[in-house]
C-alpha cells in the first residue's frame, strides 16, 4: 500500500506561484510512476502532469504547459508541481497520483492516490 501526501496549497493572487509537494510511503518511491491531476469546482478531475521514474520524462495537459513544472526528488521520496503565472482557473483541488505500471503519457488510470490540496486563486 502506498499513501500519498499533498502539501503547499493555499490562495494566491493572479500571477503568482505555488509549490505543490506529495510525500509518498509504503514503497520504493523510484518504482513509482507519479502525476498530478486536478479538479475544480462543480467539474470532472483533470490531468495536470506525468513524470516517469527516474524524472527524465514528463509530460503535461495544454492547459498548463510552460507554466507548471513538475519533477521529482527520489531520495526525498517526493514529487513537486511548480506552478507560476497561475490564473482564477487553475482553481482547484490538486491530487497526487502513483502508478506502479509503466509511464505513459495519457494512463488511463493510477493506483493510489492522495488526499488533495487546495489551491485558489484570486484577481
Amino acid at each position: 500500500q502506498v499513501q500519498l501526501v499533498e502539501s503547499g496549497g493555499g490562495l494566491v493572487q493572479a500571477g503568482g506561484s505555488l509549490r505543490l509537494s506529495c510525500a509518498a510511503s509504503g514503497r520504493t518511491f523510484s518504482s513509482l510512476v507519479m502525476a498530478w491531476f486536478r479538479q475544480a469546482p462543480g467539474k470532472g478531475r483533470e490531468f495536470v502532469a506525468t513524470i516517469n521514474r527516474s524524472g527524465a520524462n514528463t509530460y503535461y495537459a495544454d492547459s498548463v504547459q510552460g507554466r507548471f513544472t513538475i519533477s521529482r526528488a527520489n531520495a526525498k521520496d517526493t514529487v513537486y508541481l511548480q506552478m507560476n503565472s497561475l490564473k482564477p482557473e487553475d482553481t482547484a483541488v490538486y491530487y497526487c497520483a502513483a502508478s506502479l505500471g509503466e509511464y505513459a503519457p495519457r494512463r488511463p488510470s493510477y493506483d493510489y492516490w492522495g488526499q488533495g490540496t487546495q489551491v485558489s486563486v484570486s484577481t
